[in-house]
């Protein structure tokens, strides 16, 4: 039995040996950009390479193996170590850190202690102090290391633990097996060879699963979770597993016989199998999340991590993340671990429609998503439903008239969450059946009812949002609308003044040929005007360019004097820096309002002149004037005007216009004497290789 337990242990380390060899070969020709994490990657594979090959040669028991082993285990101690701190996001927990220190000192200890050991070979007390010192050790080790293990794979974003998952498998049944072995060895007081002898066997089938790692994960690179913490759960469980482990091997050592070996044995192989089969599966994980929640702990939320989850599915920034109502489902869905869900909300009518789903394609929602009743139910008692209560007639405060068939048919149809707003439905929620499936206590529907409330806040201030923004819409048109208004105001006083005129001078030919160009260019303004109205215009005003103000005041002149007497007492020739169609509307909305502030034979005169780095244009008249507390108060404010049936927008337009092209307009004004405004804007410094006067003489 003895011959064929070393044959297996030396063709088993062999082949792991030659396994472990080839692939930190591999590893090395790889073309992969080199880093830190390869290097430890590459150390670590070599390292466990050399520790089999000691074993194979050596034997498990010797100097050279002990020694070895414990630089296989610094190699992988250093790789997670490098691993995490090369992690992408958050630091690292402090608590982990002090881990990997506390081991790196066990391993330290460990070579001490085992350097010591040829040393007391000759004194047997000491030597077996000794030799328990080193099983300590090496059982402390052990139980860190799956620690570690089972902390980087936790605070590992869950996007990236795909990446990790292979490695942190294989490393856990590394050290899962040492911990047995040592803790059996312990227990028993006797080596167990077969264990030993297993060992080359077992890290031969690991090699292809870091192969397979390797070859998923190219980069070994890991995003830190944003709930970065040192979960020591993990040193519960481990505790737990001991304390099994000295029940049974006690129970099997009390029991003895040729089949205690091989009863340990299978019990080894047996939990590790167990272990990989059952500690992936999510179904298991949320089973094991319910039992321990309801047996271990005073509460089954922590509130401070659900909150902070909450926030951050809800308010996720980003254009690749997804739409705010689909997170709004995800946010309440996430903590009862609920793999899917609908959201309803009201329409215009007030009728429940379905709004969005997450993870839920399969159910059909009708148009009309719910009854009569439910809206008004939801509304006075805010009641949370658990349909399979409800299906089967326990729940005496729903109103099953307000819950619709298609709802209450559905098997995958677990909770309905009312989200009331100030006593008005915002929405109502529906979460699929979790994986493990329980029935709401009253820290779950506490917990629904705060979310419910917050979420339903979200969704009225995003219908807020919506009404607001379409609030905006409509005061941006109705403000377009103003502008036009006035300008066609405008454009109906001068067509009516042409037409009291061309009573009078009809037919002088002079006229007819002033009056047609007239016509002609109020039709081109009002096709401006529409084409400003429409909401998909989308020109934009000319940039600001040098205008020669004499020919602009001319050309305005020009086109205003069959409506009114315009003079001209002094027009520099001068240059400014405008845009000529801005400063031609607002010229004629400083004309018109003189023209109607005007007696009929009174003219309005029109002044351009140099101040400073300015041209000062003026349009004065002698019509009825405003008061000091007018032009103060309301002259530039809209819809403030002091003629009858004004719409109190041209002079406010006017200042805009004016201030858009770096200029302002100014005005003195008098009751019962006039008024002068004065359109100032800037002077060009050159035109056509001009210098302006003031410049030649300096």
């Amino acid at each position: 039995m003895e011959s064929i337990l070393d044959s297996i242990s030396l063709f088993g380390h062999g082949l792991a040996a030659a396994l472990f060899g080839a692939l930190a070969i591999w590893q090395f020709q790889r073309k992969v950009e080199r880093n830190d994490k390869h290097i430890w990657l590459i150390v670590a594979i070599a390292l466990t390479s050399f520790w089999a090959l000691t074993i194979a040669v050596e034997g498990s028991l010797s100097p050279i193996s002990r020694f070895s082993e414990t630089l296989r285990n610094f190699g992988w101690l250093a790789f997670m170590f490098i691993l995490l701190r090369a992690g992408e996001g958050r630091d690292e927990p402090k608590a982990v850190n002090v881990i990997y220190a506390a081991l790196t000192f066990v391993l330290v200890g460990q070579t001490l202690v085992d350097s010591l050991l040829p040393a007391f070979s000759g004194s047997p007390r000491l030597e077996e102090v000794t030799l328990y010192t080193s099983l300590v050790l090496r059982m402390i080790f052990a139980v860190g290391a799956l620690v570690l293990v089972h902390n980087l794979y936790s605070i590992t974003a869950p996007e990236t633990r795909w990446g990790i998952r292979l490695p942190m498998a294989a490393l856990a049944a590394i050290w899962t097996y040492d911990l047995n072995l040592y803790t059996i060895t312990y227990l028993t007081q006797q080596i167990p060879i077969e264990l030993h002898a297993m060992r080359g066997p077992m890290m031969a089938v690991i090699a292809p699963i870091l192969v397979l790692a390797s070859i998923r994960n190219t980069e070994w690179t890991l995003k830190l979770s944003r709930s970065v913490a040192f979960r020591s759960l993990s040193l519960v469980a481990i505790g737990s597993y001991l304390l099994m482990m000295i029940v049974i091997a006690t129970a099997l050592q009390i029991i003895g016989g040729d089949y205690a070996r091989l009863a340990q044995i299978s019990f080894l192989f047996g939990t590790t199998i167990g272990a990989l089969l059952l500690l992936p599966s999510g179904r298991f994980r949320a089973w094991l999340k319910v039992k321990l929640t309801k047996n271990f702990f005073q509460h089954r939320y922590d509130y401070r991590s659900e909150w902070i989850r909450f926030t951050d599915t809800i308010g996720r920034p980003g254009a690749d993340s997804a739409p705010f109502h689909e997170r709004v489902i995800k946010a309440i869905a996430d903590i009862t671990d609920s793999p899917a869900g609908l959201l309803l909300m009201p329409d215009e009518a007030g009728q429940l429609v379905l709004q969005s789903r997450w993870n839920w394609s399969m159910v059909e929602v009708p148009a009309r998503a719910c009854t009569a009743r439910t809206t008004a139910f939801f509304e006075d008692t805010g009641h949370i439903v658990e349909f399979d209560t409800l299906r089967a007639g326990l729940d005496e405060k729903c109103d099953a008239s307000a819950i619709p068939d298609w709802m209450k048919s559905d098997p995958r149809a677990w909770v309905a969450v009312p989200l009331v707003h100030f006593d008005r439905l915002a929405g109502v929620m529906l979460l699929a059946r979790p994986r493990v499936n329980r029935t709401l206590d009253w820290e779950d529907l506490d917990m629904l009812r705060v979310v419910g409330r917050q979420v339903a806040s979200y969704l009225a201030e995003s219908r807020s949002q919506e009404s607001l923004s379409e609030v905006q819409r409509f005061d941006e048109f109705n403000r377009r609308m103003a502008f036009i208004m006035h300008d066609i105001k405008n454009l109906v006083s001068q067509l009516s003044l042409l037409a009291g005129n061309a009573k009078r001078h009809a037919d002088n030919p002079e006229f007819q040929a002033d009056m047609i160009a007239t016509l002609q260019d109020s039709a081109r303004k009002m096709n401006g005007l529409l084409e400003r109205l429409s909401q998909h215009n989308k020109a934009n005003p000319e940039e600001p360019k040098p205008v020669r103000i004499a020919d602009l005041i001319q050309a305005t002149i020009e086109k205003k004097r069959l409506l009114h007497s315009l003079e001209s007492a002094q027009i520099e020739d001068l240059t400014i820096f405008a845009d000529p169609a801005r400063v031609e509307q607002i010229l004629g909305h400083l004309i018109q309002n003189a023209i109607d502030a005007s007696a009929e034979n009174e003219p309005i005169t029109i002044n351009a002149r140099r101040r400073d780095l300015s041209v000062a244009i003026e349009v004065c008249d002698q019509g009825t004037g405003m008061s000091n507390e007018f032009i103060r108060s309301q002259l530039f404010k809209p819809f403030a005007s002091t003629k009858q049936g004004g719409f109190g927008i041209g002079a406010y337009e006017a200042r805009e216009l004016a201030r858009a092209m770096n200029g302002r307009l100014e005005v003195e004004s008098t009751e019962g004497v006039g008024s002068r405004f004065t359109l100032i804007l800037p002077l060009a410094k050159h035109l056509s290789g001009e210098t302006p006067a003031d410049e030649r003489a300096a």
